[in-house]
């Protein structure tokens, strides 16, 4: 499904996506949205953007600016289930409007399945993956195997990284000890990986981090058990888990 119509206007930097983006209700904060924008800045022409999991659409308005400069698409990938936490037919409703009301509707390309299920069956090259589903180690771990198509050096950025316990499982279970994805970075949980031979020091970044993950899963922890001023004096003054 191609979604909404040409847009006459186009902004031509982060921040003026950025104005629309963050009218959409979602958790990717500002610096993860530049981390997004800019770490697909060198796509080359016709691109092919990958999103697992879309939401109301907050990352993928910022994707959708990436591939508009170079005549590209954004392949959202999301099932839309139904339930309390995940929102189901009305998030769908609301992902689609907000899609057709940003800056760069028709590049969005709309794939309403579990990310599980689309990927066997999946024979296109990507050329960038935002990975953003289900947080449990096994749906992560599959999601992984999305970088197969990738091609070489592309990135893959991957959100609640070092802030659930299941994604950070899978990344030192599949990425830690793998021989093709390197980490270089993160802006909060978003953490930028590329596709290449990791270097020693590439596995010894992700061991860095083992401490700020332990901070959040121990904030996670003291929320669940509402003890919000306690998270308060380690600098967590949210009711939310910290992404």
């Amino acid at each position: 499904m191609i979604i909404g119509r040409p847009s006459p206007t186009h902004p031509e930097d982060f921040a003026e996506v950025w104005k629309y983006a963050d009218t959409i209700p979602g958790w990717l904060t500002e610096d993860q949205g530049r981390l997004l924008h800019d770490s697909a800045g060198n796509l080359g022409e016709g691109a092919v953007l990958v999103e697992i999991g879309s939401h109301q659409g907050r990352s993928t308005v910022v994707l959708g600016d990436v591939a508009r400069r170079v005549g590209g698409q954004v392949i959202a990938v999301d099932p839309f289930v139904e339930g309390r936490l995940f929102g189901g037919t009305p998030t769908r409703t609301k992902f689609l409007a907000n899609v057709a009301g940003s800056p760069t509707p028709d590049v969005v390309r709309l794939v309403e399945e579990y990310s599980t299920k689309a990927r066997p069956g999946w024979t296109e090259p990507i050329d960038y993956l935002y990975i953003d589903g289900k947080h449990d180690v096994w749906t992560l771990s599959d999601d992984l195997k999305w970088h197969e198509f990738l091609t070489p050096g592309g990135a893959v950025l991957i959100h609640d990284c070092y802030s659930s316990i299941g994604v950070t499982l899978g990344i030192l279970l599949h990425v830690l000890f793998g021989n093709d994805l390197a980490y270089e970075r993160r802006a909060g949980s978003l953490a930028l990986f590329v596709k290449r031979r990791p270097r020693l020091r590439d596995r010894l970044r992700i061991l860095g981090e083992m401490p700020w993950w332990i901070r959040n899963v121990f904030l996670k922890v003291l929320l669940r058990l509402r003890l919000r001023p306690v998270a308060r004096l380690l600098g967590h003054d949210s009711p939310y888990d910290p992404y």
